[in-house]
């Protein structure tokens, strides 16, 4: 299609019917000293074949993330995706679905939340999960305020070894509720459960850990609960990891109330940072206090099983005083696609692929460990990341590791100060023994 500019006497009707009396005065808003007052600097359009070769030679100077061996994690995971999962998951009835407006009439997409659910609270060993949240950061500022809702309590503390952005996310939803935040500092990687005791008083309503959290490490789940439930207060699990409950205890077994987490590694693409998968899910007593809405099974008259959405609390289905959140849509295809990895793996494969990377991280924390210059950071057990304090800055080394085709960790001065010589390291199922052995080779020829 051909673009026709407007005429002169077609803008001067537009502008009329906006009321506005020239053009100039739809960009008065817009700071003068950053107006851009000459044409664009764009070369002649191209023929279609030309344009397409340039697009190529551009695309050509991006580093092939695939090549690169991978130690990178925090938050996002390169784990394996079966070819199952995009082969079912991306066909074109799935990929093409929104949100179900109108539930009754989409009962594949509605069964394939359900299917989600379902997965989700074996996994985690809770009771109700949804499919609502945006992310795990998201998820865990709605859980916040679901547990000061359920509590009449204002005030949370969250631990300092919990995901920093996860934190910095719970800050803004809270910044213009009545709730206050407190942060409990880590101590030796972990949350100290007595500290967590001391400063958990009865205006409490939750305790927010991450387990393995940040820095790679386990939590003592059951006396962070204890902790919390003696005082009245709500557990809250934070989970980035999830391919981790194929191996360790999962939160519902130590006394969780709510978990909410990140659902990225199981199966979804790292996708350069979304889009990602929130996870929610809580007890039976507390699931109309749950933000989103839930998708339940039951059957018609003649007995037929039939899906439908229930307990839907979000603004947009009940009067927006009533709702317990503004979350207004859901990551159905992302949560799909979870539901298909973890019913292709199954039980034993989900524990399998956690045992692959808890023995994997081992494998290349003892080797890092040996180098003269590097010590581990801190001795609680971990599961596929950990902290190496390192003789030359993080972000050198990453630089110079690039250049031999493997992407280092994260440099974690960005978020903790006194941590500048720290570097969080992650270790999955991909990374092979070569691939480890090249990681120490080089970190011992840096020195």
């Amino acid at each position: 299609m051909k673009y026709i500019p407007a005429t002169a006497a077609e803008r001067a009707r537009m502008l009329e019917a906006i009321g506005v009396p020239d053009v100039e005065a739809l960009f008065r808003d817009v700071p003068g000293e950053v107006r851009l007052r000459r044409p664009l600097d764009l070369p002649p359009a191209m023929a279609d074949q030309d344009l397409l070769a340039h697009m190529r030679r551009l695309a050509e100077r991006n580093v092939d993330c695939d090549r690169l061996a991978c130690f990178l994690g925090a938050g996002a995971y390169d784990h394996f995706v079966p070819s199952t999962v995009p082969h079912l998951a991306l066909r074109p009835e799935f990929l093409t679905a929104y949100t179900p407006y109108q539930a009754e009439l989409m009962q594949g997409e509605l069964q394939a939340i359900y299917e989600y659910q379902s997965m989700m609270c074996e996994l985690l060993a809770m009771d109700i999960a949804n499919a609502s949240m945006y992310d795990g950061a998201s998820a865990t500022g709605e859980a916040a305020s679901m547990a000061a809702d359920l509590t009449r309590r204002s005030d949370v503390l969250v631990s300092t070894a919990v995901h920093p952005e996860y934190r910095q996310v719970l800050r803004t939803y809270t910044s213009h509720l009545p709730i206050t935040i407190r942060e409990i500092p880590a101590s030796g990687g972990v949350t100290p459960a007595e500290a967590a005791r001391t400063m958990i008083t009865d205006a409490t309503a939750a305790l927010i850990v991450q387990s393995p959290n940040f820095f790679g490490c386990l939590e003592d789940g059951a006396a962070l609960a204890r902790a919390a439930h003696d005082r009245g207060a709500l557990l809250v699990v934070a989970i980035s990891e999830p391919v981790s409950l194929g191996l360790v205890t999962p939160p519902g077994e130590y006394g969780a109330d709510i978990v909410t987490g990140e659902g990225q590694a199981l199966g979804n693409a790292l996708n350069f940072g979304g889009p990602y998968l929130g996870i929610i899910a809580t007890r039976q007593e507390f699931v109309r206090r749950i933000p989103g809405r839930l998708v339940g099974r039951t059957v018609d008259t003649e007995g037929r099983p039939g899906y439908v959405l229930t307990l839907q609390t979000r603004e947009q289905h009940i009067r927006r005083a009533r709702a317990t959140s503004n979350i207004c849509t859901n990551e159905s295809l992302n949560a799909l696609i979870a539901a298909v990895y973890l019913a292709t793996l199954g039980k034993q494969g989900i524990r399998e692929v956690a045992e692959l990377c808890a023995r994997k991280a081992h494998y290349a924390r003892e080797r890092i460990a040996g180098l003269r210059g590097y010590r581990i950071a801190f001795e609680a057990p971990t599961f596929n990341e950990f902290v190496v304090r390192c003789p030359i800055p993080p972000a050198e080394i990453n630089r110079r590791l690039l250049e031999h085709g493997i992407l280092g960790g994260l440099a974690l001065g960005r978020f903790y100060p006194d941590l500048a010589d720290a570097w969080l390291l992650c270790v999955t199922e991909r990374r092979t023994r070569e691939e480890i052995d090249r990681l120490v080779d080089h970190l011992e020829a840096l020195q």
